[in-house]
C-alpha cells in the first residue's frame, strides 16, 4: 500500500465572531494517515466532529494548525497552504467527495449532472454519459427521471444521484460522508458495491458511517475522531 493522505498534528478551532469573538477549541494534534486500497472508517459519538474533520480533509474547512498532505500528480502538496487554483485541482482529478446533501445548478438534467466530473476530465460526452447511465441503473435511478433536474427527486433519489456523481470519477482518494444515509437494503448494498469496487483499484477512502453493518462491511480499520478533542484526555 502508497500513503496517499496524511494528517500532521493538526488542529482546529472556530471563533464566534458574532458572541465577542469567543473561540472553541475542537482538535488538536491530530495525526490521520490513509493508504491506496483502505477504507478507514471516522468513528466517534454524535457531535464529535467527524463531519469537520472531514472537511477539513477536502479543504472547505481551514485548520488552526499543522498540515494536510494529500500525494497529487505524482508529489505531496499540502491543501493548508496551497492556492485555490490548486485545490480545485486536487478536487478535480485526486480529491472526490460525497456529502450528505446535493447541490447543483437548477434545471440541469440529472444525466448531465452525473456525468460532468468525467467531462471536466476530459473524457468526451459519449462515454461520460453512458457510465451515467450505468451507474444510475444500478442505483436504481428510473430512467424516465434521467432529463429532469434532481432537485424534484425525493430526499433517498438525490442521495443516489449524489453517488453517483461522485463514483463516477476514478479519484484516488475519495471521502464519503454517509453515503448510505436514507438508502433501503438494495441500494445499501449497492453503494457497498461501489466502495469495494473503489478499494479494488486502488482507492484510499475515509468515511462516516452510522450503520454499523456497513462501516464493518467494508472499512479496513477505523479511527476515533473524539480522541483529540480537546480536553478529551483530562
Amino acid at each position: 500500500m502508497s500513503e496517499m493522505l496524511h494528517a500532521q498534528n493538526v488542529a482546529k478551532s472556530f471563533t464566534l465572531h458574532t458572541q465577542g469573538s469567543v473561540t472553541i477549541p475542537v482538535f488538536e494534534g491530530v495525526e490521520f494517515m490513509l493508504s491506496t486500497g483502505e477504507c478507514i472508517a471516522l468513528t466517534g459519538e454524535s457531535g464529535s466532529g467527524k463531519s469537520t474533520f472531514m472537511r477539513m480533509l477536502y479543504a472547505n474547512y481551514t485548520c488552526s494548525q499543522g498540515a494536510i498532505k494529500v500525494f497529487h500528480d505524482g508529489d505531496w502538496l499540502d491543501i493548508t497552504t496551497a492556492s485555490p487554483h490548486s485545490i480545485l485541482e486536487i478536487r478535480k482529478r485526486t480529491l472526490g467527495y460525497v456529502s450528505q446533501f446535493l447541490r447543483v445548478i437548477p434545471r440541469v438534467p440529472t444525466l448531465d449532472i452525473v456525468a460532468e466530473p468525467l467531462v471536466a476530465l476530459g473524457t468526451d460526452r459519449k462515454t461520460a454519459t453512458d457510465k451515467a447511465r450505468d451507474l444510475l441503473t444500478r442505483l436504481r435511478i428510473p430512467e424516465r427521471l434521467w432529463q429532469l433536474s434532481p432537485l424534484t427527486f425525493s430526499g433517498g433519489e438525490q442521495q443516489r444521484v449524489n453517488i453517483a456523481r461522485g463514483f463516477i470519477a476514478d479519484y484516488p482518494i475519495m471521502l464519503l460522508d454517509e453515503p448510505t444515509a436514507s438508502l433501503d437494503a438494495q441500494n445499501r448494498a449497492t453503494v457497498l458495491a461501489l466502495i469495494e469496487e473503489a478499494k479494488s483499484r486502488g482507492a484510499a477512502i475515509a468515511g462516516i458511517f452510522h450503520d454499523h453493518e456497513t462501516r464493518d462491511a467494508v472499512c479496513t480499520g477505523s479511527f476515533d475522531v473524539t480522541s483529540f478533542k480537546v480536553g478529551a484526555n483530562d
